[in-house]
């Protein structure tokens, strides 16, 4: 009698299917084979519950994974492309999912698992380590039109690492596309400091690509230590102490003694293996509480979020970002009233939280070439203010008082003069303060009151 069976032989001598075999021994129902790969002794096959192999097996397609973690990749899906059917043949190759059966490149999978791989926190790290892209998933995961990916390639910072047939059938017949590293397209805006991404993303449709007026040359993969600090964001000093410290970083492959050139890719390698750099898995959010005349308090999400902020009271200050079609019509509603709308809270990238009292407006919508949705507001900068602590938000106003406070007083007091009343407090807790005005605090306001008053302050030393 045979004494080493395969998944098939296994299979037919507990009488179930080779695919309730194979989720049985993936998912450790039965023992791992213990012969070989894929080979299991007969001592092991006849300790199976034929049963409990047969109950366990659920299947689900291809399809439906896919569905089910662009799901779990959450909304609104910005700068990634949906899981396709195709993606979860990449994952079954890559150990994360079993294969039940049907082909290859769309298998059958067990629903249990993939629930269990989208609750995954690192699920984006995983589709992006794992599954390649073709050149239009390429461009939406870059957040850019196809034209701009395009001049990516041609520019040599992509080269495919491999391709696959589609049959369009009616629609040409069978085309190779060509497959992208996710990693790598993902990396690229980190790795390309010195391109303006910005003006890349915001190429109206029909307009040519910024990156057209670049030329292919071999200089662009070699990098001075300079780069390499934008790069990882820190100063050169530290990559000389890198360089320094450790004996596997690259060599120099140009240059001189004294301005090495590495290569870029072997740079960005040890950035990653060393942890000096991180693969983005998903784009920078502002979140906004926004209220409109009537005042009920709205949250919204701008996805890669551009703050700009006049340096003049007298200037505007403005935020861009992505949002949905749905967003957009209600932030727009809410600031279409005589004051405009009411920006309570706004937490972005490089600012504390600021706050804005009224004509907050929606000034600008783009629709990329890639179909997303750009949204600019705009409000002028002489009201911004800090946001007050705690998720609802509100203005923190200062109160500059007519005099400088007295011992009696326990408000909270600022450089600009200002201070900001309690209910208890004695010269200022009422509704007759003695205040000289009001003005939004942590604003320009702020900042030209105290240079007044510095200004001030150095006139009467002169007199």
């Amino acid at each position: 009698m045979r004494e080493v069976f395969d998944e098939s032989e296994a299979a037919g001598r507990l009488r179930v299917s080779v695919a309730a075999w194979r989720w049985a021994a993936g998912s450790g129902l039965v023992p791992a084979a213990d012969v070989g790969p894929g080979r299991w002794s007969r001592a092991v096959v006849e300790a199976a519950d034929p049963e409990a192999v047969r109950a366990a097996l659920r299947v689900a397609g291809a399809g439906w994974a896919a569905d089910r973690l662009t799901q779990a990749l959450g909304e609104p899906l910005r700068c990634r492309p949906r899981v396709t059917a195709s993606a979860v043949g990449h994952l079954v190759r890559a150990g994360l999912l079993v294969h039940l059966g049907g082909e290859v490149a769309f298998p059958d999978v067990h629903p249990d698992q993939v629930a269990a791989l989208a609750r995954r926190r690192d699920l984006p790290v995983l589709l992006d380590r794992h599954v390649p892209l073709g050149p239009d998933q390429a461009a939406r995961r870059l957040d850019v039109r196809r034209v701009d990916f395009d001049q990516v390639v041609r520019l040599g910072w992509l080269a495919p690492i491999g391709s696959v047939d589609i049959d369009y059938k009616r629609q040409g017949g069978v085309t190779t596309v060509p497959l992208y590293d996710a990693q790598e397209i993902a990396l690229l805006e980190v790795v390309r400091p010195c391109v303006d991404w910005r003006a890349v993303r915001t190429a109206r449709a029909g307009r040519r690509s910024p990156l057209a007026a670049l030329d292919p040359s071999p200089g662009w993969e070699r990098v001075l230590l300079a780069e390499v600090a934008r790069i990882a964001r820190v100063g050169r000093a530290a990559v000389v102490n890198w360089r320094r410290r450790h004996t596997d970083f690259p060599d120099p492959v140009a240059g001189t003694d004294v301005h090495p050139q590495f290569d870029r890719r072997a740079v960005v390698a040890w950035l990653l293996a060393h942890d000096k750099i991180e693969v983005p898995t998903a784009p920078t959010i502002a979140a906004l509480v926004v209220a409109g005349s009537g005042g009920a308090s709205h949250r919204f999400r701008l996805d890669d979020p551009w703050l700009s902020l006049a340096d003049d009271a007298a200037g505007e200050d403005c935020l861009s970002g992505w949002s949905t079609d749905e967003d957009a019509d209600t932030l727009a509603a809410l600031a279409a009233g005589t004051f405009g709308a009411s920006l309570r809270r706004l937490t972005a990238p490089g600012t504390g939280p600021l706050a804005v009292p009224g004509e907050v407006r929606v000034i600008d919508r783009f629709r990329s070439g890639s179909g997303g949705l750009r949204l600019t507001l705009a409000w002028p900068a002489g009201l911004r203010g800090t946001a007050a602590s705690g998720p609802a938000g509100g203005v923190v106003r200062h109160g500059v008082a007519y005099a400088g406070p007295g011992g009696a007083c326990v408000c909270a007091r600022h450089d600009c003069g200002g201070v900001v009343p309690v209910s208890w407090c004695a010269e200022h807790g009422d509704a007759v303060a003695p205040v000289l005005e009001w003005h939004p605090g942590g604003g320009l306001r702020c900042t030209d009151l105290s240079r007044s008053r510095g200004l001030a302050a150095v006139a009467g030393r002169a007199d």
